[in-house]
């Protein structure tokens, strides 16, 4: 008698897999590439002025929520691989059948490109557009998260739940570990706050609202429009203006230095200076006259710079 023959585990079959651990595959990868998506957007963050001025340490309640946080990251995974990328994977298949006979890998890049043009397309519309070069690099990335999970979704090889784990964490680690060399290099530059001389901030800042702020060398302020906007004895948002002094100092947030500018019936108030060296702001933030406007931040540019 000869052993019978067994197929090896790391191999495809021609058993497809069960729907349920296809879904629990995709929803996996989901997860994985949106891990990698918030390694990215953090390195992004620590080039740009929000990283100095956003809150420090966070809030012990984060972690009372993070189990709640990641069931609501599965539900929405779970939920786009029901309405993306299943969809992908069959219209991938369904593809492949009408060209080439037979049911072949290569529709589900097709498809999930056609899927991410609309999806990127109805994102931007409503923005008012961007760069052709943003939106490419927005459909690339958006179809290629869509086709990974979608080419697993109709794969047949048995074992493939670990070394989707398994590199997936090695993805993630790479991408941090590529940003810290990045900014250990040079290659990418984490955000420093200018650090300007007294004499480079005299002269009138203004935003397109009609708010100013002058200031004068000898230390005389003049402030105008949405630029004082204050909250009074719950009265609401009250614009006011007027000329005051000014004065030189630390921030209100951290590394940042700004203009403490005092008009009588605006009260104290500091401008941070934030920007950068070619093209610097005055910033802090104005509580408005409702909820949805309250604690927004208003931004000068010196005049000479727009």
């Amino acid at each position: 008698m000869t052993p019978a023959q067994t197929v090896p585990t790391d191999q495809p079959t021609s058993r497809k897999r069960p729907w349920g651990l296809s879904l629990l595959l995709s929803i996996l990868v989901l997860m994985v590439e949106a891990a990698i998506a918030l390694v990215v957007s953090a390195l992004y963050t620590m080039t740009q002025q929000q990283w100095v001025t956003s809150p420090t340490g966070g809030s012990p309640l984060f972690v009372v929520l993070l189990p709640f946080l990641l069931l609501f990251a599965v539900m929405v995974a779970a939920a786009l691989s029901m309405g993306l990328v299943l969809p992908t994977a069959w219209l991938g298949d369904v593809l492949g059948r009408r060209v080439g006979g037979r049911a072949a890998w290569w529709g589900v890049p097709v498809v999930a490109g056609a899927v991410s043009l609309v999806a990127v397309g109805l994102v931007v519309a409503p923005s008012g557009g961007s760069g052709v070069g943003s939106f490419a690099l927005g459909w690339v990335l958006t179809s290629a998260a869509l086709a990974v999970p979608a080419l697993l979704w109709r794969s047949r090889r048995r074992r493939v739940f670990g070394p989707v784990l398994l590199w997936g964490v090695v993805a993630v680690v790479l991408t941090a570990v590529l940003g810290g060399v990045g900014f250990w290099t040079g290659a990418l530059q984490m955000y420093r706050p200018p650090n300007l001389p007294r004499a480079a901030l005299v002269g009138t800042w203004s935003d397109d609202r009609g708010s100013t702020l002058t200031l004068a060398a000898d230390g005389r302020a003049t402030l105008s429009g949405p630029g004082g906007t204050h909250r009074e004895d719950g009265d609401g948002g009250k614009s006011c203006g007027g000329d005051g002094t000014w004065d030189y100092g630390p921030g209100t947030h951290r590394d940042m230095r700004g203009v403490e500018v005092d008009v009588p019936g605006c009260g104290w108030t500091v401008w941070n200076v934030g920007g950068f060296e070619d093209r610097p702001t005055l910033f802090r933030l104005v509580t408005g006259s409702d909820e949805a406007e309250s604690f927004q931040q208003h931004e000068l540019t010196k005049d000479e710079a727009r």
